[in-house]
């Protein structure tokens, strides 16, 4: 098994170009977080025509609603959200330059489309790891909407959180592909 691949944010075209489905990236740097609420009101203000709280452009949003920080802790347990539910704001979103999504499951045929048109890239962090992925974390602070609470927008700063690319900016989908290898037998 090849070696994962470190990421360092923020992502240019070219980094993403490099990526194809199922590639192990430890991703570093700034990361962002974001859920429903969260993407409700940042596609509010595109619409509106205004700036979002933070330049977007070569970012990556995880999809987390961190549980509250234990003691000596910087982040709760930081399992991945389903994707889907952000999918009717994410094209609009690496429309504007995003380019990196983490979350878990399946997107939509539009936000797959964004991605190629765009060069962006969907990631998935594993599912009921929650406690094992909060301790990539080693700052977080809160951007934007505190009144939503673990839905804030926060900042993150990780050190080799692990992801694999589930969606590649060439339209591949490693779900699909998974599940024709496996009928293959």
């Amino acid at each position: 098994m090849a070696e994962p691949i470190r990421l360092k944010t923020p992502l240019s075209d070219e980094d993403v170009e490099k990526l194809k489905i199922g590639d192990r990236i430890l991703l570093n740097g700034v990361i962002y977080t974001g859920r429903d609420a969260a993407h409700k009101r940042l596609s509010d203000l595109l619409k509106e025509g205004k700036e979002l709280p933070f330049d977007i452009r070569g970012q990556v949003i995880y999809y987390v609603g961190p549980t509250p920080a234990r003691p000596g802790r910087v982040f709760g347990s930081a399992g991945p959200t389903t994707s889907y539910r952000m999918d009717a704001y994410a094209p609009a979103l690496i429309e504007k330059g995003l380019k990196g999504m983490v979350g878990k499951g399946m997107r939509s045929d539009a936000v797959k489309e964004a991605m190629k048109k765009y060069k962006a890239i969907y990631f998935a962090a594993t599912g009921g790891a929650g406690a094992l992925l909060a301790k990539k974390v080693k700052k977080a602070e809160i951007v934007a909407y505190e009144d939503l609470g673990p839905e804030a927008i926060r900042r993150l700063e990780v050190e080799d959180l692990p992801v694999i690319v589930i969606n590649d900016v060439r339209g591949n989908d490693l779900y699909i592909e998974g599940e024709k290898r496996y009928r293959q037998g």
